[in-house]
Parts: structure tokens; sequence; C-alpha cells
């Protein structure tokens, strides 16, 4: 299946500034005494405080910003951490493990605040689509990871957790001007991650014709 260009040009643009930030502070991560498994828990706190801040959005339209941000932070010390252990040559399965395990843990966090953001808005179909896409988002992993246990690549799709990051934020900011956005979002976002996990399906299925 064919990746969607604008997808595409988006992820490209935040893996490139993400890049371009770690770049910059990986000198003085390297001096300093902070270890891998530090910013990957930094990281998911962060996503954690930002889903705080968008549950709270009754008291000011900024908090969405502020929530956003966060959000955007932590999910980029989860490349730093990757890097930072590459640098130091300190990677390990415990280090890959924890990392993938609370990349879930703040994501879940931020569907589940916008899920109860849509419960006291009375949007009771948009928080169906907030489980849908906490399902979804989660199956992604899930499916690349079961693919790589087989030795079978299992990172196709569009709907990769660089993508969806940025599906979330470009929702959350863009949530103040109108009260159909954020549901949008999150239906653009769970529609994505159901046909990526289709797509990773599909791919291992034929891999395995292959073999």
């Amino acid at each position: 299946m064919a990746r969607n260009p604008a997808l595409a040009r988006v992820k490209q643009v935040y893996t490139d500034e993400a890049r371009r930030l770690a770049t910059q502070s990986m000198t003085q991560l390297e001096q300093s005494t902070l270890t891998p498994d530090a910013l990957t828990i930094s990281g998911v706190l962060l996503c954690i405080a930002g889903a705080v801040a968008v549950y709270f959005e009754y008291l000011g339209w900024a908090l969405y910003w502020i929530g956003a941000v966060l959000f955007v932070v932590g999910s980029i010390l989860d490349i730093l951490d990757g890097a930072l252990a590459r640098t130091r040559g300190a990677d390990s399965p415990f280090g890959a493990f924890l990392d993938s395990t609370v990349d879930r843990v703040g994501e879940g966090f931020m569907l589940g605040a916008i899920g109860l953001v849509f419960v006291r808005h009375g949007q009771m179909w948009a928080v169906a689509l907030a489980f849908a896409a906490i399902a979804g988002s989660f199956l992604v992993s899930y499916a690349r990871a079961r693919a790589e246990a087989l030795g079978l690549r299992g990172d196709v799709g569009l709907g990769s957790r660089a993508e969806r990051v940025v599906v979330i934020t470009t929702g959350l900011c863009l949530a103040p001007l109108h009260d159909l956005i954020l549901p949008s979002t999150i239906a653009l976002l769970t529609a994505t991650a159901w046909l990526t996990v289709l797509q990773r399906i599909l791919f291992v299925r034929k891999q395995l014709r292959g073999i």
C-alpha cells in the first residue's frame, strides 16, 4: 500500500527536526551524568504531564498548547535516550525493553486524557474513537514486535509512532479553534493506526509465504 505523501512529508519534517535537536543536545548529554534510562523515564513523565495539562483544558485553552509541547519534548527524549546509549556503548536489552514499554505508557496517558475531555464535552462518539485509537496504536507496535520476534520486518505502514505524535500534537494545537478539530484528529489517528495494523499483518503474511 502506498504511503500518503502528505503524511510522509510531515513525518520527515518531524524526524529531521528531532534529529537536529538531538544532535545539538548530544554533546551536553555526553558530559552529564544522566543515564539513557533516566532520559527514558523523563520522557514518559513529560508525556504524562502533558496529558494532565490537556485534561485540565477547561481552565484555559492554552493548556492544550502546553500539553502539546510537553508531549513533543517527551517524545524527543525518546530519541535522545537511544542515541545516548549508543554513543556511550551502554545500550542493553533491558534498556530497549524499557524504552519500548514506556512509549506505550506516555501515548496511552495522552489518548486517555483526550478521551476524558470528550466525555466532559459530551462527545461520546469521540470517546469511542479514543478507545479505538489506543487499541490501534498499541497494536501497531505489537505487530512490529511480533514480526521482529519471528525474524521478519514489521515496520511498514503510515501510522508509526512518529506519525502518531505529529497527528496528536497537531490536533492539540488546533483544538481551541473548533470543538470538532480534536475529535476529527483522533478519527484520523484511529484510521491510520488500524490501517497500519492491517498493512503489517499482510506484509508479514507476504514474507512468510516467500520463505
